[in-house]
């Protein structure tokens, strides 16, 4: 049986694929359902599905970051975007023969791209390569809406005190249940946003997600290592502790 990975944070959008799939596709196996990029690559590396369903924008890794990685993390699976209109995205995956939705998917648009998907399937065309050329050629699609320029401060609590924060000075940031970490040379403070969030705030040139549940700045590396599992461990400039990178985030720093 078929496996399929779908990826969409929007609730009802991602339930309506899944309903529509399921008379499109009835024998296929959706192994996981992701509200975000970075579920969504871990998941594709944990059930190396047939096919993953990616939104191209969504909170943390976009679905052009996820596939990239994932032409490493699963060479085998095929890869649908699944887009409101952006020609710009469109035009790139029409010339690269890449299969794409538009939003609201129409049961006719998916029941095409299954077939071809099939068919490619049954003919051994799946070419993780192409995908992952195709997607560093069309770069990083912007992250945050309406053109808004990235987080500069914060506002964090260490104990009684509450702190402003350079984000410049951050090392890292890293999920704590319903708060958020952030550490830096001086210590810890808590913050109430989630990762998701942070994300999307952040510059993305200057932050890097390495696994589900943390964040990295990029300056505040000193080297990255990989074992023989396949799994990162990044050294920092100003903290003594190391993290881990999980083995699909590696993918994403391959050309650095």
């Amino acid at each position: 049986m078929a496996k399929a990975v779908i990826a969409e944070d929007e609730a009802l959008l991602r339930q309506s694929l899944v309903e529509l799939l399921a008379q499109a596709w009835p024998q296929l196996q959706i192994v996981a359902q992701c509200e975000d990029g970075a579920s969504a690559l871990e998941a594709i590396d944990e059930h190396a599905p047939d096919v993953a369903f990616l939104d191209i924008r969504m909170p943390g890794l976009s679905g052009l970051e996820v596939a990239a990685a994932a032409a490493e993390a699963s060479s085998t699976t095929q890869v649908v975007f699944v887009t409101a209109y952006d020609q710009y995205a469109i035009d790139a995956f029409e010339r690269g023969a890449i299969d794409y939705l538009l939003k609201p998917v129409s049961p006719e648009r998916l029941a095409a791209t299954v077939q071809r998907v099939q068919a490619r399937a049954a003919a051994g065309q799946v070419d993780a390569s192409a995908l992952a050329a195709l997607v560093e050629k069309l770069g990083v699609l912007p992250r945050r809406a309406g053109g808004e320029p990235p987080l500069t401060w914060i506002t964090a609590s260490a104990g009684r005190e509450t702190r402003l924060i350079l984000v410049d000075d951050v090392a890292y940031f890293r999920a704590d249940n319903k708060y958020t970490v952030v550490m830096t040379a001086e210590g810890e403070a808590i913050i109430r946003k989630s990762i998701r969030e942070l994300l999307d705030a952040l510059d993305p040139a200057a932050f890097r997600q390495i696994h589900r549940s943390t964040i990295v700045n990029l300056k505040a590396i000193a080297s990255i290592t990989r074992d023989d599992t396949g799994r990162g461990t990044v050294r920092l400039k100003n903290r003594p502790e190391t993290l881990t990178v999980s083995q699909p985030f590696m993918a994403l720093f391959r050309h650095m």
